[in-house]
């Protein structure tokens, strides 16, 4: 079915409030969750019910935390995010940081204690919609990257997003970027259907291409050796460059906010502590650094030239980073969003298991 993105809405905090999340941070955590799905991201919306209800199930998630500023100082502070959902606090992070960008120029404020927060180019937009650059970084729970010349994983996922206002007539810039080559789910979608992987994705413990999807769902997900390449494969293509990355966003949103380590975490964690995931929200006003006319008007040539550029194929134009989430947008709030049976079903399972209707409509 296609569903109507108000009943996504309405059947996500139904069950966020029945799990006893306040009734405020349940509608921004369904708010982020059907603008993730609206915009394409599907691994990141609805569907992660099922996870947060294992976590909520094993005394993880703290879902009734209220995230709260523990630090502030000038153009810096600091959100705990009291073992909820990391929604409501990442929100929270960078309506300050665009907050203390506004009145110094710029804003950095972190997260910490926080779970799950969804995609990160949610949050990026908060930046660009208030007419100010916007950063994103975050650590992770999963541990999934196999760093360059390494045999097993030690790093996650580890998301950056980025997002610039334009002027009028544009769309801002959004990137908004795993730093791993591609998701676990992605090779567990290809592993469904016996299809091999292209080469660079997942490696085996001696750095070797695993094309195999059955044998790479072992390396992801079963196996302590191999796993995902990061951003750019093997090395001779650059993937030493997507574990920089990696790196640079677990040290902003890990390591400077005070969040933990999944390798060193697993040794003491136990099955009901909470994940203490790390964000990092960075805020910029163009105003700070030339009037803002000035500014909109060369990022508007920028994009323009980038428009104007000859495709290789008539039928693709060059996009902007953000564009297919947008055109994704358009697209869903007219048709619907594509919930497969398989996932209805799961849906129809969780709200059963809160004591609320299962409500999701189709389209038509």
């Amino acid at each position: 079915m296609n569903a109507t993105h108000d009943s996504v809405r309405a059947q996500i905090l139904s069950i966020l409030t029945a799990w006893g999340s306040p009734k405020h941070n349940a509608e921004i955590t369904a708010e982020v969750m059907v603008e993730t799905d609206l915009m394409g991201v599907d691994s990141h919306g609805i569907s992660m019910l099922m996870s947060y209800e294992e976590m909520l199930k094993l005394g993880q998630l703290r879902i009734g935390g209220e995230p709260r500023v523990v630090r502030d100082f000038a153009a810096t502070a600091l959100v705990d995010g009291a073992d909820g959902l990391g929604h409501p606090a990442a929100v929270m992070a960078m309506k300050l940081a665009v907050e203390k960008a506004k009145t110094f120029g710029v804003g950095a404020v972190g997260v910490v204690n926080s779970h799950h927060f969804g995609a990160a180019g949610y949050y990026a937009r908060i930046a660009s919609d208030a007419g100010v650059i916007g950063m994103v970084t975050s650590s992770t729970r999963g541990i999934l990257m196999v760093p360059t010349r390494a045999s097993e994983p030690v790093l996650g996922t580890n998301p950056i997003a980025f997002a610039a206002p334009a002027g009028p007539g544009h769309k801002p810039v959004v990137l908004d970027m795993a730093t791993t080559t591609v998701a676990g789910n992605k090779v567990k979608v290809y592993h469904l259907n016996d299809k091999t992987l292209p080469e660079g994705w997942v490696q085996d413990e001696a750095g070797q291409p695993v094309t195999d999807s059955h044998l790479a769902m072992d390396y992801v997900f079963k196996r302590k050796e191999g796993g995902i390449t990061p951003v750019g494969g093997p090395e001779s293509l650059g993937g030493h460059k997507g574990y920089g990355l990696a790196l640079m966003a677990h040290i902003l949103g890990g390591t400077l906010v005070g969040a933990s380590f999944s390798p060193l975490r697993n040794k003491s964690q136990r099955p009901d502590d909470p994940n203490n995931i790390g964000h990092f929200m960075l805020a910029v006003d163009p105003r700070a650094y030339r009037d803002m006319e000035e500014y909109t008007t060369d990022l508007d040539a920028v994009i323009d030239v980038l428009h104007g550029t000859a495709p290789t194929d008539p039928a693709k134009p060059v996009l902007l980073p953000g564009e297919p989430e947008e055109f994704s947008r358009e697209t869903r709030m007219a048709k619907g969003i594509p919930v497969p049976a398989s996932l209805e079903k799961l849906i129809q399972d969780i709200a059963g298991r809160a004591g609320v209707p299962y409500v999701l409509r189709d389209a038509g």
